[in-house]
């Protein structure tokens, strides 16, 4: 499924503030006219489904591993230990993208007050959650 069509957590955020539904944000932002604005946030919008999806899939991973029919012999520690490294990085990188997605949508003029808009300082968007990093940890790049 392409992400256009996985729903996130921000889509009534950004519907709000541009002040239409997501099927009619991206057709406006296939237009020359379309402001970078636009075509920043559905790029955020885009990196954020795919966070949460993540974040979903390894959820359901370690739900699917500890459930209680399941034989307690066949729970691997090292299995375990990947899939919360691997959930630390999603939940960073889903933070990151909402936090920067949170700062783009800050700077936007109310949808029925259309004006010039504040260019977002997107590199100093700040994760909603904080985590102390791991050696070794991968670390979600800001966009």
């Amino acid at each position: 499924m392409s992400v256009r069509h996985k729903k996130t957590s921000q889509d009534h955020a950004l519907s709000k503030a541009f002040g239409a539904s997501l099927s009619e944000l991206y057709t406006q932002a296939s237009t020359p006219e379309a402001s970078t604005a636009l075509r920043r946030a559905l790029e955020l919008r885009s990196w954020l489904a795919l966070a949460e999806d993540q974040v979903e899939r390894i959820r359901d991973r370690i739900h699917d591993a500890t459930a209680a029919d399941r034989d307690p012999g066949e729970l691997s520690a090292e299995d375990l230990r990947l899939d919360a490294q691997w959930l630390e990085a999603a939940l960073a990188a889903r933070d990151a993208t909402a936090s920067a997605l949170d700062e783009l949508l800050r700077t936007l003029p109310p949808p029925d007050r259309p004006g010039q808009v504040v260019q977002p300082q997107l590199a100093t968007a700040r994760p909603h959650r904080t985590a102390p990093a791991r050696a070794g940890a991968v670390r979600a790049r800001r966009p």
